[in-house]
């Protein structure tokens, strides 16, 4: 089983690069995010002709998540209980059970500054996330997607660039740790270049080639999970090329 997790920046900007990228990579189950579409505009029918169901949660705003699965899309459900909202819950979080796997695709919060109140919402969402993922974690589960935190000062190009910002706080990494502590792992894939496997590299000219990115799409896995987990990489060539996502797909590979 072929699990991936890409946020694709809008995807009708990437739809031709997605559906390539799709047929040419053979996820069985595939997580978007920052989708910026409502349910009834995303492309649906274009993924089900690569073989594809779509569970969607989007409001045509930035953000919105999806769950594209061949193997089965069960038990959907968008958001989670008692989900904080900005001030209204927004389009974060879809979950679904593929080929007995729970798969959640997130798109936390970015945050924007460490004294607004969207950084407040952060820390709130993750709190969340990990109530709602407390009664998920004894059975196969994947919560993947843009967490908007470096886990590590290993998983940004400088961590001195990223002092005083959001991404990098000790709040912010200790809502990580604290879902790690329901039992979930943090599957490390394989870098592309160089010796971290960052995911994200800002749009500005040179910090693609230069490799000056981050580890910010992460793929955390529940013990039985990660036992069968046999291989996983970094997309980075998903990256190049005209009109590519500012974020590489994570692709990993189950016994």
């Amino acid at each position: 089983m072929r699990i991936a997790t890409w946020n694709v920046n809008s995807v009708k900007a990437r739809l031709p690069r997605l559906l390539a990228w799709l047929a040419d990579t053979a996820p069985d189950v595939c997580c978007l995010q920052e989708i910026k579409c409502a349910v009834d505009a995303f492309p649906a029918a274009d993924v089900a002709e690569l073989g594809y169901a779509s569970a969607v949660h989007g409001d045509g705003r930035w953000n919105g998540v999806a769950v594209l699965s061949r193997v089965g899309l069960d038990d959907v459900r968008p958001g989670f209980p008692a989900e904080p909202g900005f001030p209204l819950p927004e389009a974060r979080a879809v979950s679904a059970t593929c080929a007995g796997v729970r798969i959640w695709s997130v798109y936390v919060p970015n945050g924007r500054t460490p004294d607004s109140e969207h950084y407040a919402y952060k820390l709130a969402w993750l709190a969340g996330l990990r109530s709602a993922l407390a009664a998920e974690v004894t059975a196969d589960l994947v919560v993947c997607g843009d967490f908007n935190v470096a886990p590590t000062d290993d998983d940004v190009w400088d961590p001195v660039a990223f002092a005083g910002a959001t991404h990098v706080t000790a709040a912010e990494r200790e809502a990580l740790a604290a879902l790690r502590s329901l039992g979930l792992v943090d599957v490390i894939p394989q870098p592309m270049k160089g010796p971290y496997p960052y995911t994200y590299w800002d749009y500005r000219a040179g910090m693609f080639p230069k490799n000056m990115g981050m580890r910010i799409d992460l793929v955390y896995a529940s013990a039985t999970v990660n036992q069968r987990i046999r291989a996983a990489y970094v997309d980075r060539d998903a990256r190049k090329g005209p009109g590519p996502s500012d974020h590489a797909p994570v692709v990993v590979d189950l016994d």
